[in-house]
């Protein structure tokens, strides 16, 4: 059999795989079984073409990034680390020369980096996208123990701290990019605010502080209630859902939910259908964007509550309270709720944070344990309290 014949079976039986897993979905819809389906294929089309150009002797071959975390949308990139024992020889490069040109000739799209254990550490260290993708480094093949020895490295390298401040930095930096809002027209249901990629961000940082690295081990921590875990994962599955369905509506990688997609993906989600059946186009792309709306807003309310829990983890919860009123307390800046049910008790006090935010001298901001109280006493801002004499002078004021 000869070198060419070889990749076009791995090629014809990756691409089966492939589509079996999306005919699979579209019978049965769930994005996280199609994701880890795809992920699959891609994981056996390379262990099938190592057979035949294997790596160099002692080396590892890594999936990091998205990819590392075990999701692989439809057309997304294969991001992939070629982990090497040594310095490579001028045979050693010819042979991942090859090896990473086959790649694209079974039909995948890698996005392949090529180093030693202390190169990735020297690239970790000034680069902080380097960083989180090295730390979702995923065995595929070769070495296990070279890419121990990764995860031991980057273990001793992570300043849970300085990476903290610089994700936060760099999510701020791409909130700024989409004009700091979820809610504009044509949305990047991967990076825009209260994108998939805020949730990352929140499970990144909790990663590298040895806080878990999912929402049940944020909720063990005490890091999230069970009612945002389930919020989290709810809101995780929509988002997911839309960007799924956009790569399939598009062909192609595509993230941002464009006008001219909005219908195809609407459709393929069943919204706008009439009663007798028909569908209606402007009907099905208000519902769509209702639906992602509303995930993300939640997705931005939950990524601040949770980064401000984890901020206070890193720190030590050691800030002096000073009371401002018998409802509410400065705490190094941040506004504090004196208990968890003072809205509960007290509906008034929710407009009040807002007036004492903008009128204390010293607030900065709100804390943790205020958004999140904030975040549970939704329900209560109903017709009710929005009538009430109290809340309407203190709204003007």
């Amino acid at each position: 059999m000869n070198h060419t014949t070889t990749l076009a079976e791995i090629r014809s039986q990756s691409q089966a795989s492939r589509l079996s897993a999306i005919e699979a979905y579209r019978a049965k819809p769930n994005a996280d079984k199609l994701l880890m389906a795809l992920r699959q294929c891609a994981d056996q089309a390379l262990r099938d073409l190592l057979v035949h150009l294997p790596l160099p002797k002692g080396a590892a071959l890594a999936a990091v990034g998205g990819y590392g975390r075990g999701e692989l949308y439809p057309y997304s990139d294969v991001d992939l680390l070629i982990l090497l024992p040594h310095e490579p020889t001028a045979h050693d490069e010819a042979a991942l020369s090859a090896l990473v040109a086959a790649m694209w000739d079974i039909g995948l799209e890698p996005g392949c980096s090529v180093r030693t254990v202390e190169q990735c550490i020297t690239e970790a260290r000034g680069d902080i996208t380097v960083e989180t993708s090295l730390l979702e480094t995923r065995w595929i093949a070769g070495s296990r123990k070279l890419t121990q020895a990764l995860h031991q490295r980057m273990t001793e390298h992570l300043d849970a701290r300085v990476f903290f401040q610089g994700k936060r930095a760099e999510m701020q930096q791409r909130h700024a990019r989409y004009q700091d809002t979820p809610y504009s027209l044509e949305p990047n249901c991967k990076e825009s605010p209260g994108g998939l990629r805020d949730l990352q961000v929140v499970l990144w940082v909790a990663k590298a502080a040895g806080l878990g690295t999912s929402w049940e081990n944020l909720g063990r921590k005490g890091l999230a209630t069970e009612f945002e875990v389930k919020q989290l994962k709810r809101n995780e599955d929509a988002l997911a859902l839309i960007r799924t369905r956009l790569h399939l509506a598009a062909k192609r990688r595509e993230d941002r939910l464009v006008f001219d997609l909005q219908h195809a993906v609407a459709q393929s989600l069943g919204l706008g259908v009439e009663k007798d059946g028909t569908l209606n186009a402007r009907a099905a792309s208000e519902a769509l964007m209702k639906r992602y709306y509303w995930a993300a807003k939640a997705v931005t309310q939950l990524n601040q509550i949770l980064l401000l829990n984890i901020e206070e983890r890193l720190n030590g919860n050691t800030q002096v309270l000073h009371p401002i009123n018998e409802r509410f307390a400065d705490k190094a800046g941040m506004l504090e709720v004196t208990s968890d049910d003072v809205y509960v008790n007290n509906p008034h006090a929710i407009l009040e944070t807002f007036w004492l935010y903008e009128s204390t001298v010293g607030i900065s901001g709100l804390s943790a344990r205020t958004l999140r109280a904030l975040y549970n006493a939704r329900s209560l801002m109903d017709g009710k309290f929005r009538a009430d004499p109290v809340n309407r002078e203190m709204f003007m004021r």
